[in-house]
C-alpha cells in the first residue's frame, strides 16, 4: 500500500477511532492492522501521533448564571462592616437576628430579603474573599510571671464544665504601642466557657489593686454567679490579694501551665475579637484615655458583644488520615446560650431580652465607632522613654508590692516564733 493511501487510511481510521466506545476501538485496530500490515503497538502509536497533531478543541467558557444582585451584595458587604467583619457562618446568624433593623435601615424589597436569608457561606466567603486580606493584623502581649503564691493555686488542664455559666477564665491586653517601659494602660479580659459571655475594663497598670477592683466591678454586673476562675500566671492574678479575695468569696482559683498559651485558649481569642480588633495596638497611658476605654467597654461595647453578636463553640474534631475536621455549633449570642442553659436565676436575664428588642445594632455600631475615634484621638503619638513615665503610678505599684511582702514575712515571722508569755512573779 502507498504512502498516500497509508496516511489517508489512518486519518480516516482515526476520525472513527477517537469517538469510538472501548469494544468498538478493538475492531479498528484489528482493522487497520489487517490492511496495512502493521503490528499492533505500533498502529496504536501512529493513531497516537494523530491525536497529537490534531488541534485542540476550543474551550467553551462558561458564564455562571448571576442569583445573586450586586445590590444584595453590596448590602451583605455594608452588614458585614458593621457587625465587625464576621465569619459567614456567623453573618448568616445575624442576617436572621438583625432582620427588623435591616429592613429598616436598608429598605429591601421581599425578593432582596429572600435572597439575603437564602445566600449561602460558602458564596458569602468567595465574595468577601478579596476583602478579607486587607483585615490581617499581628497579635504580642506583655505578660511577666508571677512566683509569689503560685504553689498555692493549681494548675487546670481538664476540660471545662460547659453545661452551668460562672467558670471563668480572664487575662490582661497591654497598651503600651512600640514601648513596653513605663506605665500604660492594660485590658483585663474575661469570659463564661459555657456561654461565651465577655467583660472587659481597663486600667491604668496592672498593680494588683486595680486588678481586683476590676474584677470586683464585673463579676457585679454578670447575669450569674462566678464559680471559679482561671488565669495564666501573669504577677497581676497570681497575688494574696486576689487568692484572698476569692477565698473570701468561695470561687475556686486555678492557672494554666507556665508558658502554655493553649490551657487559655478561649480568652486569648477573645482578647481579638473583643479588645486587639477594636482597640489596635497604640499607645495609652493616660488617665482620660483609660476613663473613655471603660466608657465604651461598660456601656455599648458589652451589649452589641454579648446581645447582639453570634459564636461558634467546637463541638468536635473529627481525624481522617491526615486531614483534621473541626465541627463546630450553630452560631448563638451570649445571650441566647444563658438562656437555653438550666439555670435557676432566668429572672436576670429577663431585662437583658427586653433590652435587645429595644436597641438597635446599627445605632450601637455607630456609636462604638465615634467613641473609638474620640479614643483613638487619646493615643500616644510620641516614642515614651524610662524616664520621662508616670513615677507615681510606679511608686504606687511598688507600695502594693511592699505592703504584700511585708505582710507575708510578718506572717512567717508569727508562724515560727510564736509569742512566749511573761513568767509570773513568785511571791
Amino acid at each position: 500500500m502507498e504512502l498516500q493511501m497509508r496516511k489517508a487510511l489512518k486519518k480516516a481510521m482515526w476520525k472513527r477511532y477517537r469517538k469510538a466506545p472501548k469494544k468498538m476501538k478493538t475492531q479498528i485496530l484489528d482493522e487497520l492492522c489487517t490492511i496495512t500490515g502493521y503490528h499492533r503497538q505500533y498502529a496504536i502509536a501512529q493513531l497516537n501521533q494523530m491525536e497529537d497533531a490534531e488541534p485542540p478543541l476550543q474551550k467553551i467558557s462558561r458564564t455562571r448564571k448571576r442569583h445573586y444582585t450586586k445590590d444584595v451584595l453590596a448590602v451583605i458587604e455594608k452588614i458585614w462592616e458593621e457587625a465587625g467583619y464576621p465569619w459567614s457562618l456567623r453573618l448568616k446568624v445575624i442576617f436572621k437576628l438583625w432582620l427588623p433593623w435591616i429592613r429598616r435601615r436598608y429598605a429591601l424589597t421581599s425578593l432582596q430579603e429572600t435572597q439575603i436569608l437564602r445566600i449561602g457561606a460558602r458564596k458569602i466567603d468567595r465574595y468577601l474573599a478579596s476583602k478579607k486580606r486587607d483585615l490581617k493584623k499581628r497579635l504580642y502581649g506583655r505578660t511577666k510571671p508571677g512566683t509569689l503564691l503560685r504553689h498555692q493555686i493549681p494548675i487546670k488542664c481538664e476540660s471545662w464544665d460547659e453545661i452551668h455559666p460562672g467558670h471563668l477564665e480572664l487575662d490582661t491586653v497591654s497598651h503600651s504601642g512600640e514601648n513596653a517601659s513605663g506605665t500604660f494602660a492594660y485590658t483585663l479580659n474575661l469570659t463564661d466557657i459555657a456561654s461565651t459571655c465577655v467583660e472587659t475594663r481597663s486600667v491604668l497598670g496592672k498593680g494588683e489593686t486595680a486588678i481586683l477592683e476590676a474584677f470586683r466591678q464585673m463579676k457585679a454586673i454578670l447575669p450569674f454567679p462566678v464559680l471559679s476562675i482561671d488565669s495564666d500566671n501573669g504577677g497581676e492574678f497570681i497575688n494574696s490579694r486576689l487568692l484572698g479575695y476569692c477565698q473570701s468569696e468561695r470561687i475556686g482559683f486555678t492557672r494554666s501551665r507556665p508558658y502554655k498559651k493553649d490551657d487559655n485558649a478561649h480568652i486569648k481569642q477573645k482578647n481579638w475579637t473583643h479588645v486587639r480588633k477594636i482597640i489596635g495596638w497604640d499607645r495609652y497611658d493616660t488617665p482620660e484615655a483609660v476613663r473613655a476605654m471603660n466608657d465604651l467597654y461598660t456601656q455599648e461595647l458589652r451589649l452589641y458583644m454579648n446581645l447582639f453578636q453570634p459564636s461558634v463553640k467546637l463541638r468536635e474534631r473529627v481525624r481522617k488520615g491526615s486531614r483534621k475536621t473541626r465541627r463546630y455549633d450553630l452560631p448563638l449570642t451570649a445571650l441566647d446560650r444563658l438562656l437555653q442553659m438550666p439555670s435557676p436565676e432566668k429572672t436576670k436575664l429577663e431585662p437583658l431580652v427586653h433590652l435587645r428588642a429595644q436597641l438597635d445594632p446599627f445605632a450601637l455600631a455607630a456609636t462604638i465607632r465615634r467613641k473609638l475615634d474620640r479614643l483613638w484621638a487619646l493615643r500616644t503619638k510620641t516614642r515614651i522613654s524610662p524616664r520621662n513615665a508616670d513615677s507615681a503610678q510606679e511608686t504606687a505599684e511598688a507600695q502594693d508590692l511592699a505592703q504584700s511582702l511585708a505582710r507575708r514575712l510578718q506572717k512567717k515571722r508569727n508562724g515560727s516564733n510564736p509569742k512566749k508569755s511573761p513568767p509570773q512573779r513568785r511571791h
